[in-house]
């Protein structure tokens, strides 16, 4: 499973690129252990990372600090792995993020924000020019040591389970 910690607060880094202009992506990866760090932001399954295709619903897990997309994407998009690319859209739930701006201008380019009535409100699908990751969402309001166990049941390799099924870990 790859950790990925959250981007600093000061700027929006591009996509796979490090903020210190090194050419890294500034990310750090960890064994698949279950004591992850209260701060993680991003767990996606090994293969995704690797370039295959993974199995199952979901690709990672992704928990947004709040419930306002357009305010979250950017640090979603610094936390990516260069590997998968530029990020040219997201889809999410309509109700589930409820109104937001159709595109974001970020460091990478813009991305087209895209809701759906049809996507799993429990998702979002980040879509690139050769790739497409789908990320259970981790709701805001969930307590750390829950949060971090349906993330890293969403990023194990063998999971194949249901949105619904994971966050029903939740309770």
């Amino acid at each position: 499973m790859l950790v990925v910690k959250p981007a600093p607060s000061s700027g929006f880094p591009q996509v796979g690129r490090s903020a210190a202009g090194d050419g890294g992506t500034g990310m750090t990866s960890a064994p698949n252990t279950s004591t992850q760090s209260t701060s993680s932001l991003l767990e996606l399954k090994p293969d995704v990372v690797a370039g295959a295709r993974s199995t199952g619903y979901v690709d990672g897990a992704w928990r947004p600090a709040s419930r306002d997309l357009a305010a979250e994407v950017p640090a979603l998009l610094a936390e990516l792995p260069g590997e998968l690319g530029t990020v040219e859209r997201i889809s999410y739930h309509l109700a589930t993020w409820g109104l937001t701006v159709r595109a974001l201008r970020t460091p990478g380019g813009l991305v087209h924000l895209a809701g759906y009535r049809t996507q799993h409100p429990d998702t979002v699908d980040v879509v690139g020019n050769s790739h497409r990751v789908t990320l259970l969402v981790v709701p805001p309001e969930t307590d750390d040591t829950t949060a971090r166990r349906v993330m890293a049941a969403a990023s194990d390799p063998d999971n194949i389970a249901r949105p619904a099924d994971l966050l029903a870990t939740e309770h």
